[in-house]
Order: structure tokens, then C-alpha cells, then sequence
């Protein structure tokens, strides 16, 4: 658990600085420069990531149950992840449900969290998907009390697109990296 321990200080500490403490952010970019202090932001977060996801694999089968998940739960989270992946992929686009959920991003990751949560009572994902779920709410939270919006003229083909991608990417998840990547199958 400790790369566990480790991957979430490294992913969400400048995640948690970002978000609470825009004046040290920007303080740290100025003095670094802009690009160099993104490079150190996003080298620290996908170590941590790294980090985060080789803890919650060495970790399986041998963590602790920190609860006992409510049976059929399964299609539920199928669910919510499959939603997740939607509206994900709607953040890159232009569309009715960007403009709609103004974070679509953060609550696509907020879903896939909590269907993983509802699933899974391990100690590592509890660890692992109570940060996602933590560092979402926490960027949406932020983000309306800024009053930040995306103002912008919204396609419905941006919203197709979106659907596609997202139905694709939850496919090859399901199919592909869940059972053959991580070791779970989901699928049947």
C-alpha cells in the first residue's frame, strides 16, 4: 500500500494546490516559467497515477475488505462507467452536453468512481477511487464557486461524436483492458 500512499500525494497534491491555492500556483508558474511548470505538474500527476494503479494491482487479492459490496451491483456500475466514458469524451467537444453539464469531465470521472465503489470494497480501491471521486467533486465544487462556464455556440454533431467515442472507449475497456490488463473480467 505504500506505492499506493505515495501515487496519491504525487497525483493529487498538485491536483489539491491547483484547485485550493491558484495564487501558489501561479506564483510557482511564473517562477518556473509556464511550460516548465506544467511539465513538472503532469511528470508528479502520471507518476502518481503510475503509482497509484501499480498499487491497486500488486495489492489485489491480498488488501482488505473494507466493506462487502451489495450484491448485482455489477450492472450498475457497467452503468455508470458507460456514462462516465460519454460524457469524457464529451469535455473535448463543442456539444449540448458540455455546455449542459458545463464539467462533463470531472462528473464522467465522478460516475466511473462511484460505480467502482459501489463493486469493489477493497482497501486499495477505496484508496484509489475515493481520491478520483474526491479530486472531481473537489474541481466541480471549485469551478461553480468561481463561477467559471464554457460559453460557446454548441453542434449536436460534437454530442455524436461524443456518444460513439465514449461507447468505443467503454467497449475496449470492457473487452479488452479490463480482463487482459488488469485481471478482472467484466464482460458475460
Amino acid at each position: 500500500m505504500g506505492k499506493m500512499y505515495l501515487g496519491i500525494v504525487l497525483f493529487a497534491g498538485p491536483h489539491v494546490i491547483s484547485a485550493l491555492w491558484p495564487a501558489l500556483r501561479n506564483r510557482l508558474s511564473a517562477r518556473l516559467g509556464e511550460n516548465a511548470f506544467k511539465g513538472i505538474f503532469s511528470l508528479a500527476s502520471l507518476v502518481g497515477l503510475a503509482l497509484m494503479i501499480w498499487g491497486i494491482w500488486a495489492t489485489r487479492g491480498t488488501d482488505s475488505m473494507v466493506y462487502v459490496p451489495v450484491a448485482g451491483m455489477k450492472h450498475v456500475t457497467m452503468t455508470l462507467v458507460l456514462i462516465g466514458f460519454v460524457l469524457i469524451a464529451s469535455n473535448q467537444g463543442k456539444g449540448y452536453i458540455r455546455r449542459w453539464l458545463q464539467h462533463p469531465f470531472s462528473i464522467g470521472i465522478a460516475l466511473w468512481s462511484i460505480g467502482h465503489l459501489l463493486s469493489n470494497g477493497r482497501s486499495a480501491a477505496l484508496w484509489f477511487f475515493g481520491t478520483m471521486l474526491f479530486l472531481t467533486l473537489l474541481d466541480i465544487g471549485v469551478n461553480m464557486a468561481r463561477g467559471e462556464k464554457a460559453v460557446f455556440e454548441p453542434r449536436a454533431k460534437r454530442d455524436g461524436i461524443a456518444v460513439v467515442a465514449g461507447l468505443v472507449a467503454f467497449a475496449i475497456m470492457m473487452l479488452l483492458f479490463h480482463p487482459y490488463v488488469i485481471g478482472v473480467p467484466i464482460a458475460g
